[in-house]
């Protein structure tokens, strides 16, 4: 969809959207968007998540507006259920539909620190959660637990 065009079928969009390379899945009704550059790893992130029970909401441009205080994600309708899988092909996968998000993963910038602080990045107006890209096995399983609850410290 075009910037600036209102998708009728969603009554919390406005006109104030923008398209992001940036893949996004959900699960529990809450969204984390992935950025990076290209080979960052976005996708391989989304496929791992989905591995775990995470839903597709989009891969690799990701529609977002705002919705009251918070973020809302979607796919653009040309890309809806479709992620790449390197090396393997342009999968298919059921699309979750508009999603808040919850969460920002940075994949460009790498975590060092142990118990990191609380990060927020601005985008479109609204302030949400960031966290940086890890290389830990747990990391996927963090992403998804931090969907289904909160982070306490």
């Amino acid at each position: 969809m075009p910037r600036g065009e209102t998708d009728t079928s969603d009554p919390n969009t406005s006109t104030d959207e923008t398209i992001v390379h940036a893949s996004c899945v959900a699960r529990n009704g809450r969204a984390v968007l992935i950025r990076g550059t290209s080979g960052s790893g976005k996708s391989g992130l989304a496929l791992q998540l989905m591995a775990l029970g995470a839903v597709l909401v989009s891969d690799d441009r990701t529609r977002l507006w705002r919705a009251g205080a918070g973020l809302m994600a979607d796919a653009p309708p040309t890309i809806r259920g479709r992620i790449e899988a390197r090396e393997v092909g342009i999968l298919s996968a059921p699309p979750a539909g508009p999603t808040p998000v919850a969460l920002v993963v940075d994949m460009d910038e790498r975590e060092s620190d142990r118990l990191p602080e609380y990060r927020t990045v601005t985008m479109l107006g609204a302030d949400i959660p960031l966290a940086r890209k890890s290389e830990l096995a747990h990391f996927p399983a963090a992403i998804l637990t931090y969907l289904c609850g909160t982070r306490d410290a």
